[in-house]
């Protein structure tokens, strides 16, 4: 079926260095880490959502991890895109926010057993077919680790950087520098790193206990020279507003968690403006 779906969308074209950007779109970030299970996919998720209301931006989402893909379930989105008269696929729109997923396009519980190639042009088509219309940011959830998608997305678009989510072990932040050394290969920016699970909250007392390790993840960005993003702790709500697919940034909007994202938000936007490059957004 899928196959089907991308022949009807056309080839992969090729594209020169200076042709890279996604027509229509400012800024393309990508929300990545070295490793699966940091919270990658909800910070991506709730990052957006952030930019959106909080920053009043135009905001689109495309879940780029093919074989995991959550945006649908975290974005409370069961329908299927449809093809314009450019046979290009029309972004589903919830909370404000454009969203492209594979998970759109195939059964609920289907796995995705495809090779290198097959993942590229599913990839292709979900930014370069998609009509995103005019967006100030597209936040793009990478699959986890530092493989050939992550290498070909870095290469085939013009990011305006990379953020890097880890939690506070040694373990996930050994994965964590693996991802930031990729980028650079690839003369992707830096925007910073944000610590997720940084600590758990009791739902009783508010007291927090540091599971993960403490300070982790900010003396790896200073041992780095990157810009510490901030902290994000982990709550019952993060999981349950994922599940339900509203974010906790709507769910609870003046909640710990929910300011930490919009907090993120503002220093991601921030550091894009920092960028002389890009075209600058104006808040």
């Amino acid at each position: 079926m899928m196959r089907d779906v991308f022949r009807r969308l056309g080839s992969v074209r090729r594209y020169a260095k200076q042709d890279l950007r996604i027509d229509g779109v400012k800024h393309t970030i990508a929300v990545a880490s070295g490793k699966g299970g940091v919270g990658k996919s909800t910070t991506a998720v709730n990052l957006a959502v952030s930019l959106a209301t909080k920053c009043q931006l135009k905001v689109g989402l495309l879940d780029a991890d093919v074989y995991g893909p959550n945006i649908p379930i975290m974005m409370n989105i069961n329908t299927k895109p449809h093809v314009n008269l450019d046979m290009k696929m029309i972004p589903i729109e919830n909370y404000g926010i454009k969203c492209m997923s594979i998970g759109f396009l195939v059964e609920k519980d289907a796995p995705i057993v495809w090779r290198g190639p097959m993942v590229s042009n599913a990839l292709e088509k979900m930014t370069r077919g998609v009509d995103w219309g005019n967006l100030d940011i597209l936040v793009m959830d990478m699959p986890p680790g530092t493989g050939d998608v992550q290498i070909a997305m870095s290469q085939k678009l013009q990011l305006s950087g990379a953020l890097i989510v880890s939690t506070p072990q040694d373990v996930a932040l050994m994965d964590a520098r693996r991802g930031v050394k990729m980028f650079n290969k690839v003369d992707v920016p830096i925007l910073g790193i944000v610590e997720n699970m940084s600590c758990f909250k009791c739902p009783h007392c508010g007291e927090p206990s540091y599971i993960f390790g403490e300070g982790g993840t900010r003396r790896t960005a200073g041992e780095m020279e990157l810009e510490f993003l901030g902290e994000i702790p982990l709550e019952m709500g993060i999981r349950e507003s994922c599940d339900q697919g509203h974010p906790i940034v709507l769910a609870a909007p003046d909640s710990v968690v929910s300011n930490a994202y919009c907090d993120l938000a503002e220093k991601v936007v921030q550091k894009l403006k920092e960028q002389r490059s890009p075209p600058e957004i104006k808040l």
